[in-house]
């Protein structure tokens, strides 16, 4: 007997009852977990403002308390004009520090977790449909970056010797 929840491949002739679970989600900042990451090669249309260059496809498990985990597509472009968003996406995963350079470390990028602004995007399909999907407005920065560090404070600690210990 085969286990209906179990992933595999779909004949042409199977039925299919599963719907897309899809969801919208509201606008706003939310918590996220790097589900997956795909090296690419980007191919710019005649209107890019990019030219070709090599490509990260990330996926991203967005946490929301309200609308469960739901995935957002991000790419990042390997280019020196999108040299910024490369550093706000990994000062935002907490694998890199504002100011400081970086050497892109891309396989400890999947798992890693940090914090977004979420937005809703506007488009019109192929077939002038308009459409709607989220999108990563920007990525913060780790809480932990923003404060300045606290001196630890070591407590004297009390020394109790025994007869003999030495």
């Amino acid at each position: 007997m085969t286990d209906v929840n179990q992933e595999r491949e779909l004949g042409w002739d199977d039925t299919i009852e599963r719907e897309s679970s899809f969801v919208l989600l509201p606008d706003g900042d939310y918590n996220f977990t790097v589900a997956k990451m795909e090296r690419a090669r980007y191919t710019p249309g005649p209107n890019s403002k990019i030219p070709a260059c090599p490509m990260a496809k990330v996926e991203l498990t967005v946490h929301s308390a309200e609308h469960g985990d739901q995935n957002i597509f991000h790419n990042l472009y390997l280019h020196t004009q999108t040299e910024g968003l490369l550093s706000a996406f990994f000062i935002g995963i907490g694998q890199k520090k504002k100011g400081e350079p970086l050497r892109m470390n891309w396989n400890s990028v999947v798992g890693a977790t940090g914090k977004a602004k979420i937005k809703i995007n506007k488009y019109r399909n192929n077939n002038g449909e308009e459409k709607q999907n989220n999108q990563v407005e920007r990525f913060f920065e780790p809480e932990n970056y923003n404060q300045p560090q606290q001196p630890i404070q070591q407590q004297p600690q009390q020394q109790n010797f025994q007869p003999g210990q030495f």
